[in-house]
Parts: structure tokens; C-alpha cells; sequence
């Protein structure tokens, strides 16, 4: 019988669905345990994963039955993509389930920076009453977001922030100037550095390769406004955190919010720990229950249509 080992958490519906048709070794705890994983996957047909799990040369090496590799998200940086297709391992990705989570993340997260208000509750508690400092906060409406990346988050993003009263803008290479995607999602394109400099708001929507690790550096730091907000759910490699850390404690950057680190777990002693107007996150941007459901369903029919009865 084909054989499945799944090393992170993934929706149990979706689990027992495949558990009717094949032999299912659901064990998330191995996405922390290598060896255990290395000598699971030594008769497993197909692997389902998520961000943390590397399906490296080591993985394939111990899996010569391995055929498929379903991702239980959308980015494969933690999956040798060439390694797999040079062993004829079939890779697939989520595409398009967790958009809508993503997306609401990152207009949540903005609008919490650009307003302020709600990072008093201890203050209040406290019998403090901090209305003339929480007064300052920023309305959404009529500011402008940058989108680095322009596929489907990005897109899903603009959608709800146009429909917040933002005006969009994005910088997207693999999108020729000319392409209908520009004109018919209302937003404007821009050059990465220009982008940088006119936005509010800038959101990353793009893979860790070797020409975006480091994207975000101190230079392109301050070249944003001195009151803007980043928010990163794309990979931690993007950003420069200690050029982020060092830009929000000297007051050249209005706020910003991360879901994804250089390491996840993020280490103690980091530079980010105590920078102000910060909200970090576990890398669960795309994770709700509703999402979670998706991108299981999806994987799971994407197995299944990989290994017919």
C-alpha cells in the first residue's frame, strides 16, 4: 500500500481522508525530531509538509520510494526544488489557499500600527490614561500601500486594502509594464527604490532567492518615511532585522510587523526584542482554522490524484 508520512500539524479531516485510501504515518512531532524523520520517510512514498520541514538531498537520499512532496503552504525554500526534480520527486505547493489569510494579516497588522491606540491596554489597566498620546493614531483611508511582489497575495492584499480607501502601488519584475494585471487591480507600478520612498505602508509578497535575501536593508530602510509601516509574511531572509531593530528604536520608522525571522524560532537576544511599535508573530500569517482547512483539502486531493486507487 502507498505509504504517506506527514511531519507537521495538518487538518484531521483532511489526514483521515487520506487515511481511507493509503497507509498514514501522521507525526508532526518529527518536523523537530531529523532522525526520527530521516528513518519514517525510508519506505514513504510521499512526504506532506510544512515551512519547517527540509526536504533536502539527506531526505531524498533516505526515501529512494519518495514520488511526491505536498507543501502545506505556498513558498518551497525549505524544499530542494531541483534536488527533487533530478529524482523524479513531484512537488506540490497550495497555491492560492491561504491567500485570503495572508492578506487580512497584513491590512489587520497595518491598520494596528497606523492607529497605535490598541497597544495601551496595560497602560489603561494600570489606571493610567494615555488619550492625548493615543490620539494621534492614523486613519487607513487615503494612504498608500506598496506591495513588493504583485501575484496572487499581493493581489488579494490590494483588493481589500482599495477596499479600505488605500491607494495600492507595487513593484513586481516577472510583470511586464504593459501586463492587464496593472490596469484591471487599479494599482500603479513603480521601481523598487521609488516604491520605498512614496508609501505608508510597504507589504513583502516575494520567495527567499539569492536576489532578495537581504531586500530590505538599511539603505532601503531609510529611504521609507519616518512614520511608515513595514509588514513582512514573506520570508525572514528579506529583511535586515538588525537594520530593522536599529531604524524603529531611532525613530526612522513608524512601526512594524513580522511573521517570518532570518531563524524561526526566533532566538533569544535578538536585536528585534524591545523595539518599539513591534508586533511579532510565529510565522502564522496564512494559518487560521479556515485556511488551515483549504491548503489541507488541497494537499490532500493533490496526493490522492498523485497515487489512483
Amino acid at each position: 500500500m502507498t505509504r504517506i508520512v506527514i511531519s507537521e500539524f495538518m487538518d484531521l479531516p483532511a489526514v483521515e481522508s487520506l487515511r481511507g485510501a493509503f497507509d498514514v504515518d501522521y507525526a508532526p512531532e518529527l518536523v523537530d525530531d531529523r532522525a526520527g524523520l530521516l528513518a519514517r520517510v525510508a519506505d514513504a512514498d510521499a512526504l506532506i509538509v510544512r515551512n519547517r520541514t527540509r526536504v533536502d538531498r539527506e531526505v531524498l537520499a533516505a526515501a529512494p520510494r519518495l514520488r511526491a512532496v505536498g507543501r502545506l503552504g505556498v513558498g518551497l525554500d525549505n524544499i530542494d526544488v531541483a534536488a527533487c526534480e533530478a529524482a523524479g520527486v513531484a512537488v506540490y505547493p497550495a497555491t492560492g489557499a491561504n491567500s485570503l489569510a495572508v492578506a487580512e494579516y497584513v491590512v489587520a497588522t497595518a491598520m494596528v500600527l497606523l492607529r497605535g491606540a490598541y497597544l495601551s491596554s496595560n497602560d489603561v489597566a494600570a489606571g493610567q490614561w494615555p488619550r492625548t498620546r493615543m490620539s494621534q493614531g492614523r486613519e487607513t483611508a487615503g494612504k498608500t500601500l506598496g506591495l513588493v511582489g504583485f501575484g496572487g497575495i499581493g493581489r488579494m492584499t490590494a483588493k481589500l486594502a482599495q477596499g479600505l480607501g488605500m491607494r495600492v502601488l507595487a513593484y513586481d519584475p516577472m510583470l511586464p509594464p504593459d501586463a492587464p494585471a496593472w490596469s484591471e487591480a487599479g494599482v500603479g507600478r513603480r521601481e523598487l527604490d521609488a516604491l520605498f520612498g512614496e508609501v505608508d505602508v510597504l507589504s513583502l509578497h516575494v520567495p527567499l532567492t539569492e536576489s532578495t535575501r537581504g531586500l530590505v536593508d538599511a539603505a532601503r530602510l531609510a529611504r521609507m518615511k519616518p512614520d511608515a509601516i513595514l509588514v513582512n509574511t514573506a520570508r525572514g531572509g528579506v529583511v535586515d532585522e538588525t537594520a530593522l531593530a536599529a531604524a524603529l528604536r531611532n525613530g526612522k520608522l513608524g512601526g512594524a510587523a513580522l511573521d517570518v525571522f532570518d531563524d524561526e524560532p526566533l532566538r533569544a537576544g535578538s536585536p528585534l526584542a524591545g523595539a518599539p511599535n513591534l508586533i511579532l508573530t510565529p510565522h502564522i500569517g496564512g494559518v487560521t482554522r479556515e485556511s488551515n482547512e483549504r491548503v489541507s483539502s488541497l494537499i490532500a486531493e493533490r496526493i490522492r490524484a498523485f497515487f489512483p486507487a
